[in-house]
C-alpha cells in the first residue's frame, strides 16, 4: 500500500496540523488520497488527550489546547520529533493492540540503531529507557481510530526543553520522568528522520 512521506523543516503551528490530518482522514475514507506518514516539529504547545484531567496541569497560568487523540497531557516543541500518520486500518486489519504493538516496535528499532536500548511498558504506554536505574520516557503515543482510519502518532524528545514538562503531569503519570535523547546518550540525530521513515515503512509495508 502506498504511503505518502511528507517531511517539513519548519515548526508547525499544532492547529494547522491537526486540520490537515483531520482532512487527510476524510480523503483517505473517501479514498480520494492515500495513506500518510508526516514527521515535522511542533512551535510550543501544551495539549490534552480525551482522557486528561485538570489536576494534571500543575501551572494553571499555561495555556492547553484540547484535542481528539487519546491520553492524556503532554507537551510538543523544538527538539521533539512528531511523527503524524494516517492508516487505513479497514485494509490491514482491523486490530488497534497490534497497530500500537507495531508502533512501539518501530520507536525501539529507531533507537535501536543509535545503540539506544528502549522498552513499552503494558501499565504506561509509550517508549522508556533506563537511566541510572530510573525508568524514564522518551517517546509517546496517541491514537484516534475513526471508521478504522487510525491517525495522530507518535513523539520522540530530541533535544527538546525538559523543563516544560514541570508544568503538567506528563501523560498522567505521576511516578516517573520525562527524558530526550541528547540526555540519554550524546548523538548526531541530525538524519533521524530517515531513520523514522525506514522503519516505519519497512514495518506498515
Amino acid at each position: 500500500m502506498a504511503i505518502e512521506v511528507k517531511k517539513s523543516n519548519k515548526l508547525i503551528d499544532y492547529d494547522f496540523a491537526l486540520k490537515f490530518l483531520e482532512k487527510r482522514v476524510e480523503d483517505v475514507i473517501n479514498e480520494k488520497k492515500p495513506e500518510l506518514l508526516w514527521i515535522l516539529e511542533h512551535k510550543a504547545i501544551f495539549t490534552a488527550g480525551i482522557r486528561a484531567k485538570e489536576n494534571e496541569i500543575l501551572n494553571k497560568r499555561i495555556s492547553v489546547s484540547k484535542t481528539s487523540r487519546g491520553g492524556k497531557i503532554t507537551y510538543h516543541g523544538p527538539g521533539q520529533k512528531v511523527v503524524y500518520f494516517v492508516l487505513n486500518l479497514n485494509q490491514r486489519g482491523k486490530d488497534i493492540r497490534k497497530l500500537i504493538k507495531h508502533i512501539e516496535n518501530c520507536i525501539i528499532k529507531i533507537l535501536k540503531e543509535y545503540g539506544i536500548k528502549s522498552f513499552n511498558d503494558k501499565k504506561n504506554i509509550g517508549i522508556w529507557v533506563n537511566v541510572n536505574g530510573k525508568e524514564k520516557k522518551v517517546a509517546a503515543i496517541g491514537i484516534r481510530v475513526k471508521k478504522w482510519i487510525a491517525f495522530h502518532g507518535f513523539s520522540i524528545n530530541i533535544s527538546n526543553d525538559l523543563d516544560a514538562y514541570k508544568n503538567i503531569v506528563p501523560c498522567g503519570i505521576y511516578s516517573k520522568e520525562i527524558t530526550n535523547l541528547c540526555s540519554v546518550k550524546e548523538n548526531n540525530y541530525k538524519y533521524i528522520n530517515q531513520k523514522i521513515v525506514n522503519n516505519f515503512l519497512r514495518i506498515f509495508k
